[in-house]
């Protein structure tokens, strides 16, 4: 995206100079607003032309039937599919009878501007109409980090040459007509006219309509209010129907005066409450929109940002490219999960409809690090989610005969999603991603009310899985067979190391939080015996090391599998998945995503340094990185081991992946892992920051292309400011007690108004490593 001509660099904005209906689809995705409960794409005020309309309440689904050729036991039988609920932000304006569209007439200038320090999205743009009528319209929209039930569009038209008569129509819009998918078709004809209709009204400036979903039976109430303001000639009127209200304003505008329409839209929903309920919910909301008002709602949108970037702004100097998307990723992440509010945080966010809006893993291992040291409260808020969904996951184990909880591999509302078993089922990992997200969580927070309340429940049913998936041998080692960790081009393989990995440091945790709270541990049934064998299937795990290749293993017996054919694969061939048969993939030594490397990452006091070196040079020959999720492992990695040039060029990636749109499908919504894998790449990369075992440690140590580098993390109730340049680190206490961390393995004190500066060595001398062919990222300039 700001590759082409229309975008530019900047700090602190995105903005778009002008229209392009090319990138039109993907404009969309990158101006979504949302706040983790509300979504809307960045579609035009007047909802044509579009790529792909979308309004998202998080957790609101449809059911589709899922396709087998061959059905078995213990398949899921059905999908969840996010659905483009009723629409808020449509706005039509008609210029004398002739509607504003931008595909006619001559439209002379069109800006947008989506400001990340306000939250908000501006929109100027100067049109004439085929009949020779020129005006200036305004626009600027958001989605309420304060309010969760609220969005709000100002729109303004001027006329700019001669008195002109115009109609603006404010709309509720349910069941918009969809672009035709290419995929199964049971699924767009199950997900097409998703809503049906239950009541609509229109009053004054009042509307409201209410839906129900057919087959997961949920409603959906979206209500809306205005404040118009115009000549003495404007006059309203109002009407709606089963899938559309309508508020209509005429008036007769003179150069230089304008028709203003502040608009403030509601959404509620449930699975549960009554037609009355759901009503009463978004009339409540909006009530208290209204009370508010629209520069009350604007004004608490900066003040909500102002308090987010002062603990989670990153300073890039050097790189005005990476610092924009720094930032920009940063800000969606944060739309992503700030009021989900025990809910999901899909893949996509809340800004399209890829992956079905399905969470994976991605959320507990990409996003929730970010969250965990810059908004504590939405990573508990996500675990709480997926508390809530221990009832389906015991259920989905049972099912697979094993004990405790199997964790779904895609989902929205806790059911397992994937019909394809070896990379859904077998990623048994899911359970010791959301383990480790919890330890890092109370890590980092020492929230008491949440280790009592959430944590045990979590850990002890994840621990509970892997000693009923696993097993010890003759001669006492544990093993997990038959399982797919995160490369998902080596399915269903056994000891796999990451699994193993992460399995162990959940075993671990499960043990040590029973004993803290040993009440708790019985409520749940758990006795000496089980968590020492928790502890005994801990201290046996099997961790497949190849003494040949001097390298530790992805899994057992991985580096004697035969080598992928890189040489004979055609550019035009990857993504892999795409052109050959996960048979011929499976059973070669190729990497789709950082597996082994990821678990460097994450586990990193399982391996000394130069094992790191030796496993990152050897795995970095065999990844395609086919996914969103690798670069941003890769470049911390690279980075530990002292190839400084490639971790930029990796971060670059990871950051422009949807600005650039490099894996052509921004149109379906942005990469929130990658995004946040922005600020991994650079906090954990460049940063050396590491959290484990209670200690704060950073290595950090810059690219030759970086002048400075500075972020704050918040870690206990305290907050801490890191500055990087080429020669030193300052550790400075913004906030909070005194607060010990780790500079290269020295212990240092850091205590407000005593800034502590430290010397970074020089990295180690290490042979560059070696890509497959065509697969180096791309070098930064």
């Amino acid at each position: 995206m700001i590759t082409h001509p229309a975008f530019a660099v900047e700090p602190w904005v995105l903005r778009e100079t002008e229209l392009n209906l090319d990138v039109l689809p993907q404009s969309e995705s990158v101006f979504a607003l949302s706040n983790g409960h509300v979504g809307w794409r960045g579609n035009l005020d007047e909802g044509e032309p579009h790529g792909l309309p979308g309004s998202y309440l998080n957790g609101v689904f449809e059911l589709r039937p899922l396709p087998y050729a061959e059905a078995g036991f213990g398949y899921p039988e059905s999908g969840q599919t996010v659905i483009n609920v009723t629409n808020g932000k449509v706005i039509r304006l008609l210029v004398d009878d002739e509607p504003f569209d931008v595909r006619y007439g001559k439209l002379h200038s069109h800006e947008r501007v989506l400001d990340l320090r306000s939250g908000l999205l501006h929109r100027t743009c100067v049109w004439t109409s085929p009949a020779g009528i020129t005006v200036k319209v305004r626009s600027t929209r958001l989605v309420s980090f304060t309010q969760r039930s609220i969005a709000a569009v100002a729109y303004e038209v001027e006329p700019l040459d001669e008195e002109v008569r115009v109609v603006v129509q404010s709309e509720l819009v349910a069941n918009e007509q969809l672009p035709q998918g290419a995929g199964d078709p049971r699924v767009s004809a199950a997900l097409e006219s998703p809503l049906g209709a239950e009541e609509n009204y229109a009053h004054g400036a009042r509307m409201r309509l209410l839906h129900c979903t057919s087959r997961s039976g949920l409603r959906v109430a979206a209500a809306a209010d205005h404040v118009i303001s115009g000549p003495d000639t404007t006059r309203t009127s109002s009407e709606s129907s089963p899938d559309v209200a309508r508020l209509t304003v005429t008036s007769v505008l003179r150069p230089g005066s304008a028709l203003r329409l502040e608009k403030l839209v509601s959404y509620g929903w449930s699975g549960v409450r009554s037609q009355p309920a759901v009503r009463d919910q978004a009339e409540a909301a909006l009530a208290g929109a209204s009370s508010t008002g629209w520069q009350g709602l604007v004004d608490q949108q900066r003040s909500y940002l102002d308090d987010f970037w002062a603990r989670a702004d990153v300073e890039v100097e050097g790189d005005a490219e990476i610092q924009q998307a720094v930032r920009f990723g940063l800000f969606h992440v944060l739309q992503a999960g700030a009021r989900a509010e025990e809910r999901a945080i899909p893949a996509k966010g809340l800004t399209g409809s890829g992956y079905d809006g399905h969470s994976f893993w991605d959320s507990e291992t990409f996003v929730l690090p970010l969250l965990t040291y810059t908004s504590p409260g939405a990573v508990a808020e996500a675990l709480r989610w997926r508390q809530s969904t221990l009832p389906a996951a015991r259920e989905r184990a049972a099912q697979l005969g094993l004990k405790g909880a199997t964790f779904p591999w895609r989902t929205i509302d806790g059911q397992e999603c994937s019909a394809y078993w070896p990379a859904g089922t077998a990623a048994f990992h899911v359970n010791a991603d959301v383990a480790d997200a919890v330890v890092r969580y109370l890590s980092a927070t020492a929230d008491e009310a949440f280790e009592r309340d959430t944590a045990v429940e979590l850990l002890v049913e994840t621990a509970r899985l892997w000693r009923s998936l696993g097993h010890h041998d003759h001669r006492g080692q544990f093993h997990i067979d038959g399982v797919t960790g995160p490369d998902e081009y080596s399915a269903v393989s056994d000891d796999n190391t990451f699994t193993n990995l992460m399995a162990q440091a959940n075993l671990r945790a499960a043990a040590d939080i029973v004993e803290r709270h040993p009440d708790l541990g019985a409520a749940m049934k758990v006795d000496d015996e089980e968590t020492s064998a928790w502890r005994d299937a801990a201290e046996a795990m099997t961790i497949p090391y190849s003494a040949t290749a001097e390298v530790h293993e992805q899994s057992a017996g991985f580096t004697g599998h035969q080598a992928w054919d890189f040489a004979g694969t055609r550019p035009d061939q990857y993504p892999l998945m795409l052109h050959f048969p996960y048979f011929d993939i499976y059973r070669k030594q190729v990497v789709k995503q950082a597996d082994l490397v990821l678990a460097m990452m994450l586990r990193p006091e399982a391996f000394d340094d130069e094992q790191k070196a030796r496993n990152f040079a050897y795995y970095e020959a065999l990844t395609v990185r086919d996914s969103s999720l690798s670069a941003c492992c890769q470049a911390v990695m690279a980075a530990e081991v002292g190839h400084l040039r490639l971790a930029w060029d990796y971060l670059g990636e990871a950051a422009l992946m949807d600005l650039k749109d490099l894996e052509h499908n921004t149109r379906d919504g942005l990469h929130i892992a990658s995004l946040a894998g922005t600020w991994i790449a650079l906090v954990y990369g460049f940063g050396g920051m590491r959290h484990h075992a209670d200690t704060l440690a950073f290595a950090p140590r810059l690219p030759e292309k970086l002048a400075g580098l500075t972020f704050t993390v918040v870690v206990r109730s305290r907050r801490l400011r890191v500055e990087i340049t080429a020669d030193a680190a300052v550790y400075t206490l913004v906030e909070g007690a005194p607060l010990e961390v780790s500079h290269y393995g020295q212990p240092v004190t850091v205590a407000g108004k005593d800034p502590q500066t430290l010397p970074i060595p020089a990295p180690p001398a290490r042979p560059e490593p070696q890509q497959p062919p065509g697969r180096r990222p791309g070098r930064r300039s």
